[in-house]
């Protein structure tokens, strides 16, 4: 793996010659070694087209390509880190949330209304996600950042995982996930619990939860 945790704020990237990795703009803390840190006007992958669909679908974040030999330390305005290593699964997760990835993952945009129609539309808006999000699919290592440390919860399809999405971070795996409601008369009237609305995430994978409900 490409990153490696130095404390819950800061991660360690080894750079090696013929691979490149992604980072957001500006989030280089220290490095050693021969190391270039380049503007990527695409925003990451897949050419002009991949830029244009990103910037319409509000996905777009400024990136870095970092390149070279060496050790780079990565963090970015204080927020905790989590390294997710994929293996030829897909991560979902919003760009702004990216600190870092490998350049060999498949970066991509998933409009939300494909899974699950308007539900899937109106989930996005809850969760603060909008109606696209950011996908990135391959073997590597990706770096997320959150509010609060983030941990892991396996998705099993015996039993399906619930997650308040304003702490909703990012998820992976042959994963569904659908918005659910559990509004009575109390919410009507202001008297609710404040969990009226939640993830239900099935199947077979891991979400990720951050320790707070507060967004980056």
């Amino acid at each position: 793996m490409a990153f490696r945790e130095v404390n819950s704020k800061v991660v360690e990237a080894t750079v090696v010659p013929g691979q490149r990795l992604f980072s957001q703009r500006g989030a280089m803390l220290a490095y050693k070694g021969e190391v270039s840190f380049t503007p990527n006007i695409q925003g990451g992958q897949g050419g002009v087209m991949s830029m244009i669909g990103r910037r319409l679908a509000n996905e777009a974040t400024p990136l870095m390509t970092v390149e070279g030999s060496g050790t780079v330390l990565f963090g970015h305005g204080g927020h905790h880190v989590q390294v997710i290593g994929l293996t030829g699964d897909t991560l979902y997760v919003e760009a702004d949330r990216l600190l870092a990835f490998d350049g060999t993952l498949q970066q991509g945009t998933m409009f939300l209304g494909s899974q699950g129609g308007v539900m899937g539309m109106v989930r996005g808006q809850v969760t603060g996600q909008g109606l696209f999000t950011t996908t990135l699919k391959g073997h590597g290592a990706v770096a997320v950042m959150a509010h609060g440390g983030v941990f892991e919860i396996p998705i099993t399809p015996q039993r399906a995982v619930h997650v308040d999405p304003q702490a909703y971070v990012a998820h992976h795996g042959d994963v569904r996930n659908k918005l659910s409601t559990a509004l009575g008369w109390r919410d009507m009237v202001g008297r609710g619990s404040g969990e009226a609305f939640q993830l239900e995430l099935s199947g077979s994978g891991s979400v990720y939860v951050q320790a707070s409900e507060e967004k980056l």
